[in-house]
């Protein structure tokens, strides 16, 4: 093994985990009849038309994973990490795969034999895992980035930072808000409105440190239709960035700070613009919640059934309407987050407000349910890659000439803002929630 592997477990403990995992893995991979049908919408198979980088190819891996392992570990860490995690292969399979749990679960495998590298450590259990540091941090940092930062495209108000292109690329991106939502407003324990309902806010990292206008926009709207607010200070990141890195132990330490803010609210929802943040909560929650305590079960249950979407709770819950948009001058398209789409089944109600904009005219694009090519750290470790996968989205949008492209992810939004930038293209790109709450 690496020398970086956990010492905190004996080592047969520690070996016998590790079995106990592989076992586990062979069952999940059973079901897959390696029919292929996941090669048609896979994004970074269609970037690279390389059959390693399809799902089957990776799961064709899998099934040796411990030999693999042991010849090579650092070279199957990067095929398992050439996956944006999107869902597409999973929303396709006949069978019914759990493709994500399948790699997911690889992923936490192979991290446990390498251990954790010394920048995973700082970011998964130094910074995400203590929500009041990282705040502290990114705020110091936002103070200073213009020492830091080059103006890409002020139309787009996207920066780059040559300094630090060995580690980001040469990505285009919003800079660090001057004051982040949470500095805003630090807390809410509002009662129901008059629509009768209280929720609990979930803003999510991206909104709150780089998009808070977003946060606001969500804030306005529940404002707006009467909705009693709960939001406490201290909430940590819904732990998909260590989740999908393989670091169980940030991912659970994250998901407890979480519960112990939130578990003793009496809520109807719980809502965020984040369909990240959504999915997380909602469906990988649930699934990771096996030694946890019987109360902290019994509130992940609870969240399961009331996490949503803030446009799926718009229309869905609220059910709201605007006048209907007669041919407005302002052309928008929709690009469907991977996650909302995929794990939640939400598409429908994005567009229906959307559609519903006064002075907008939606446009559908092309492919908009495929994904653009961020997949968090997966942009940061293939960043060439991420920027073929998103000059396709780019391409798609731009064909049908939007004023403006709309989404319901704060990351999604952060990539096809470089696209855009990165081509000087002049489409704005804008939260659904935001164009929302300006129609209002």
């Amino acid at each position: 093994m690496s020398e970086n592997t956990p010492t905190s477990q004996p080592v047969s403990s520690a070996l016998q985990a590790l079995t106990d995992k592989l076992l586990k893995l062979d069952d999940l991979l059973i079901s897959c009849m390696r029919c292929g049908f996941c090669l048609a919408v896979c994004p970074v198979y269609g970037a690279t038309m390389k059959e390693a980088d399809a799902t089957r190819g990776k799961i064709a891996l899998l099934e040796f994973l411990s030999r693999h392992m042991i010849n090579d570990p650092e070279a199957v860490n990067d095929k398992l990490t050439r996956c944006l995690l999107c869902g597409s292969c999973q929303a396709v399979c006949p069978s019914g795969v759990k493709i994500m749990d399948i790699f997911l679960h690889a992923r936490s495998i192979v991290r446990d034999y390498l251990g954790l590298s010394a920048t995973e450590k700082l970011i998964f259990r130094s910074f995400l895992a203590r929500p009041k540091l990282f705040n502290a941090l990114l705020g110091l940092s936002a103070k200073f980035q213009g020492l830091f930062l080059k103006e890409a495209d002020p139309a787009l108000g996207t920066h780059k930072a040559p300094m630090l292109s060995s580690f980001i690329g040469e990505r285009h991106f919003p800079r660090l808000a001057g004051r982040s939502f949470h500095s805003k407003v630090a807390s809410l324990d509002e009662a129901a409105g008059s629509s009768g309902l209280r929720v609990a806010f979930f803003p999510g990292c991206v909104s709150d440190k780089l998009f808070p206008d977003v946060a606001e926009a969500t804030l306005k709207v529940f404002r707006k239709h009467g909705v009693g607010v709960f939001m406490p200070d201290g909430l940590a990141c819904c732990g998909i960035p260590a989740l999908a890195g393989g670091d169980m132990a940030a991912y659970h330490t994250m998901v407890g700070e979480n519960l112990a803010l939130i578990g003793g609210a009496v809520v109807d929802w719980l809502v965020t613009p984040c369909g990240t943040c959504a999915a997380t909560i909602k469906e990988f929650w649930p699934k990771l919640a096996d030694g946890y305590t019987e109360k902290n079960k019994g509130v992940i249950r609870d969240l399961h059934a009331k996490t949503i979407d803030i446009t799926a709770f718009l229309s869905d819950v609220l059910k709201v309407e605007l006048p209907a948009a007669s041919g407005g001058k302002t052309r928008v398209t929709y690009h469907d987050s991977c996650h909302l789409r995929k794990s939640l089944g939400v598409f429908a109600q994005p567009r229906s407000i959307l559609k519903s904009l006064p002075g907008h005219e939606y446009v559908e694009m092309a492919e908009a349910e495929r994904c653009c090519g961020s997949g968090g750290s997966f942009t940061l470790k293939h960043y060439d890659l991420s920027k073929q996968i998103g000059k396709r989205k780019r391409d798609n949008i731009v064909a049908v000439n939007p004023d403006i492209v709309a989404a319901a992810c704060p990351a999604c939004m952060m990539q096809i803002m470089d696209m855009h930038s990165q081509h000087g293209d002049r489409v704005k790109v804008r939260h659904v929630v935001e164009l929302y709450a300006e129609a209002l």
